[in-house]
């Protein structure tokens, strides 16, 4: 397994083990500040990603390629430039033609195989496609190196597997967050550097097969448009429109030298967000493909919430204001890499990927919302999950688990770990922080899905 992809599998590990399928309590979204870029076609860009019509944009399926084909139009708009040239095609399914050999396209065409989806009932080869658009740059000596900003379009669509709500059976997930919101951010960006060009020309790719294992990253990095080594960096957007209290999550500011001052001096307005910058370059998405071939990488994150994975993450949750500062934000970070004299000096990660549990396959939840930005010694909690054993238990948000069934808890792969050790009905004794005092509490564990 990839690093990528293990990644991938753990975020999802995660949230199933953690969320259980009730509602969680979390805290209400502030209002957020006025922002400067076109709520209005973030919006209406959410809204057609996550519609009903699209029928949650499942890798293979007539939403997908639906999804794609949006993409490519409003690239086509805009007047970005073609750059893939397939010399192949591979099988496409009756009336799909936008593959065609030797011509120039926005479609970067390729078979997701899944061993994944295999297992789960679904054919195991899925014809799809990436969608990748150029805007030049407006700087000659620097035409040929290119700035990459990314996001995967597609999501889980009918399929229960991977689904936090299996409950739910073949109900559309629309995947409104995870990633219609992402793939509104970076349509945002390429309007924004089309009006005004930075020096470097930047590569606009949307993926498909990222929640299949990174598969469109993976692909587009193994037959890149351009050479890898002409690309000094890459920027992803995983899951950006649930900003609460203003806070973002930016994976990656050590996979270079400059990345954190230039993460850091990019924040310096007014009203500033609340950054949490960590340095992980194979974090779980589609940047993690990129790291790999020694490329610097940036992930934007709001957080996880208990609408992921669920056919409850719908447009209509969407924070579109706070989603339009996120865009504010990573335009000043693009434009700061793209308008550099010189390249960035990559940071080969010196951490070993963590381990994780499988054991969680048993369907032990514990009904906790981590906070995957916090910094602090064990795992601290952005909420619970309303009636769930950690509710019961008497867990609350803001407090950090430091143990959990005599396991120590450091970080949320030891949680995980922890949690995944044990099986429904274990009765497990949990020792949180609350306020500088460490608390005892009695949690009997459930089954997901109950």
């Amino acid at each position: 397994m990839s690093p990528a992809l293990f990644r991938r599998a753990a975020y999802a590990s995660v949230a199933a083990i953690l969320f259980g399928c009730h509602g969680a309590r979390v805290a209400p979204q502030p209002t957020s500040a006025p922002a400067a870029s076109d709520t209005a076609r973030i919006r209406a860009d959410i809204g057609y990603l996550a519609s009903n019509a699209l029928e949650g944009r499942g890798t293979g399926t007539p939403g997908n390629d639906s999804a794609a084909a949006y993409l490519a139009r409003e690239y086509a708009r805009l007047g970005l430039t073609k750059i893939e040239r397939p010399t192949s095609c591979p099988q496409m399914r009756p009336g799909v033609r936008e593959c065609v050999v030797g011509r120039a396209s926005y479609l970067q065409s390729f078979s997701a195989h899944s061993v994944a989806a295999a297992h789960a009932g679904l054919p195991g080869e899925l014809p799809t496609q990436n969608v990748v658009a150029m805007q030049p740059g407006t700087d000659p000596e620097l035409r040929n190196q290119y700035l990459v900003i990314g996001a995967h379009f597609d999501h889980l669509g009918r399929s229960p597997a991977n689904a936090m709500d299996p409950e739910a059976k073949d109900a559309i997930r629309p995947g409104a967050d995870d990633n219609a919101s992402g793939t509104a951010a970076v349509l945002e960006l390429a309007r924004r550097f089309h009006a005004k060009p930075a020096r470097r020309p930047i590569i606009f790719v949307n993926f498909s097969g990222e929640e299949l294992g990174v598969l469109g990253s993976e692909h587009f990095v193994d037959n890149p448009p351009v050479p890898l080594d002409s690309i000094s960096a890459m920027l992803n957007f995983d899951m950006v429109g649930r900003l609460r209290n203003d806070k973002l999550i930016v994976y990656g500011v050590t996979t270079a030298t400059e990345m954190r001052g230039i993460v850091d001096s990019a924040n310096m307005v007014q009203p500033p967000l609340s950054i949490t910058a960590t340095g992980d370059g194979f974090g779980p998405s589609d940047q993690a493909s990129f790291y790999a071939k020694k490329i610097p990488v940036l992930q934007f994150f709001t957080d996880l919430h208990e609408d992921y994975h669920r056919a409850t993450d719908v447009a209509s949750k969407i924070n579109v204001a706070g989603e339009a500062r996120v865009v504010d934000y990573a335009e000043r970070v693009a434009r700061a890499i793209a308008d550099r004299d010189g390249r960035l000096t990559y940071v080969r990660s010196s951490q070993p990927a963590p381990h994780m549990s499988t054991s969680s396959t048993n369907g032990t939840y514990f009904g906790s919302v981590p906070d995957m930005g916090a910094n602090v010694a064990g795992v601290k909690l952005a909420g619970v999950t309303a009636g769930s054993p950690a509710d019961k238990a008497g867990v609350q948000a803001g407090d950090i688990i430091v143990e959990f069934g005599g396991t120590t808890v450091k970080d949320i792969y030891d949680y995980t770990n922890a949690i995944g050790a044990h099986k429904p009905g274990d009765v497990v004794q949990v020792i949180v922080m609350r306020a500088g005092t460490r608390l005892a509490l009695s949690a009997t564990l459930g089954k997901r899905g109950s």
